[in-house]
């Protein structure tokens, strides 16, 4: 069973109550205390930046937090880059002392990884927005680590391209890689980690090195790009990103369609994929779900298990796929099979599945939500989105069931009361039902929201004791002074990190 958080006031504390010695460290916990902001980093870091270094209380606590559950943590200062060179400055200052650096971009994580558990400098990299080359020959692009899916994609548009993975925020591009995230058009095109070719990285020592390159494979040395793409700023630090990107569809249109039981619905899914029809996107949401964006956005869908799909290809083939997908929903007693071809509908549906997060966590005043994150084997998916709903029947709180089924990742949403230390440790015990449900079926405790500071525990638990002594020795090979947003990802506690480089 997962140990429980300290709560303070309406969040998740990472800190509080003596969490900074081993016996006591529950699931949130950093690996070590808060380090000193020596005052000579602090002028060297003002006479480096000028206006773009900020110690000022405000700016600090806009970067103290994600979206997620977690008590702010303040870094000490804020630095705001404009260009590669002022993270090779800021990294080099702050090594020189060993003071942590947290890379910050959209700050839309789920997980913590942006809160500054040891203190540190939140490096800011949004001003870094430039999109540096569109090759449409090889269907590649170059862009900064600031610049946002949705400013790329309107760049693109003009070349008659798309990038097609959408985690449903408005992320940047870097955070996207660092998290390997993925989101609703996955189960054609991938993650993160299938769409990033090439990468330009500052080291913890304030080296510039670049991974990968534009052609679409190699075998050339070991694949560094895998390595630093998920590895949620503790490994490098990402300035930019080489992408896949692929020609606008010629035809697309979108369906609803609703069911009695979830099994159903699931099944449905997994024959479609079994039957290799080319779905783009394969949504589920649970009735309680529809009945949180009915009320949330004034709409009137039906408030049963329902399945939101996309298809993408030329007029004709989406036809036959539509016929094939009609055929399948209905041996799975579907029902309400209904189309959406014109943009603005498909606009509207796609806006109610993005806004359901926010739909299920105000159906309840005053709380937030606690989100599992498990991604299963296609073959199994309906026994772990079953099993979580059994498990979270008797819930004390409101629960929510949705996700991107098509490749077997899916969400509970736990809508609790973080003041509320029962509702927090029962919340903490159904998390880890669903957790190892998933594990125990050759699944996994994060599909796309990373591990950060929630998930460590399972980390450990899902890798085993020899991946996890090499993933600590590659933490510190990358990373000798553990200032690249340190105490998330991997416990390195001194005791534990003598005993894995022993």
């Amino acid at each position: 069973m997962a140990t429980t958080a300290v709560v303070t006031g309406s969040r998740i504390d990472p800190s509080a109550n003596g969490m900074h010695n081993r016996s006591d460290r529950a699931n949130y916990g950093p690996s070590a205390p808060r380090r000193h902001f020596e005052p000579g980093l602090r002028e060297a870091l003002a006479q480096r930046f000028g206006t773009a270094f900020s110690t000022g209380m405000s700016v600090r606590d806009n970067h103290a937090r994600g979206e997620s559950p977690f008590l702010p943590q303040a870094p000490d200062a804020v630095v705001f880059a404009g260009s590669q060179r002022d993270v090779v400055d800021l990294v080099r200052l702050c090594a020189r002392v060993g003071f942590p650096v947290i890379a910050h971009g959209a700050g839309s994580s789920l997980e913590g990884q942006l809160l500054a558990v040891q203190g540190g400098v939140s490096l800011d990299l949004t001003g870094m927005h430039a999109i540096v080359a569109i090759d449409s020959q090889d269907l590649t692009v170059t862009v900064q680590a600031g610049v946002t899916r949705e400013q790329l994609n309107e760049a693109l548009k003009a070349h008659g391209l798309f990038f097609p993975i959408d985690p449903g925020a408005h992320a940047s591009l870097g955070g996207m890689a660092a998290t390997r995230a993925s989101g609703t058009n996955a189960v054609r095109y991938g993650s993160m980690r299938e769409n990033v070719l090439a990468l330009t990285v500052v080291t913890a020592e304030g080296e510039v090195v670049h991974t990968g390159t534009r052609a679409r494979k190699s075998s050339a040395g070991y694949d560094l790009t895998r390595l630093f793409v998920g590895s949620e700023g503790t490994l490098g630090i990402i300035t930019e990103v080489t992408l896949r990107v692929y020609p606008l569809p010629e035809a697309v249109s979108a369906a609803v369609v609703t069911f009695a039981h979830a099994s159903d619905a699931i099944n449905s899914v997994i024959q479609a994929i079994q039957m290799g029809v080319p779905i783009a996107r394969s949504e589920y949401l649970c009735a309680k779900s529809m009945r949180a964006i009915n009320r949330a956005g004034a709409m009137r869908m039906q408030e049963s298990p329902t399945l939101f799909l996309e298809f993408h290809g030329s007029a004709a083939a989406l036809c036959e796929q539509v016929a094939m997908l009609q055929a399948i929903t209905q041996d799975n007693n579907g029902h309400d099979f209904e189309w959406a071809e014109r943009p603005e509908d498909r606009t509207r549906l796609w806006k109610a599945r993005h806004n359901a997060y926010y739909a299920c966590k105000n159906t309840r005043a005053g709380s937030d939500v606690i989100a599992t994150d498990t991604c299963v084997p296609i073959s199994r998916l309906a026994e772990s989105l079953l099993g979580a709903e059994q498990i979270l029947a008797a819930a004390p709180f409101p629960t929510m069931l949705f996700g991107h089924v098509g490749d077997g990742n899916f969400h509970a949403l736990l809508i609790v009361d973080l003041t509320n230390g029962q509702e927090m440790a029962e919340a903490e015990r159904l998390n880890t039902q669903i957790v190892d449900l998933a594990l125990s079926v050759g699944g996994t405790c994060t599909g796309e929201h990373g591990i950060g500071l929630h998930k460590m525990e399972f980390l450990e638990r899902e890798a085993g004791p020899g991946a996890m002594a090499l993933m600590r020795r590659l933490k510190r090979a990358f990373d000798p002074q553990d200032i690249l947003n340190p105490g998330k990802v991997l416990r390195l506690w001194p005791e534990a990190t003598r005993e894995d480089l022993a």
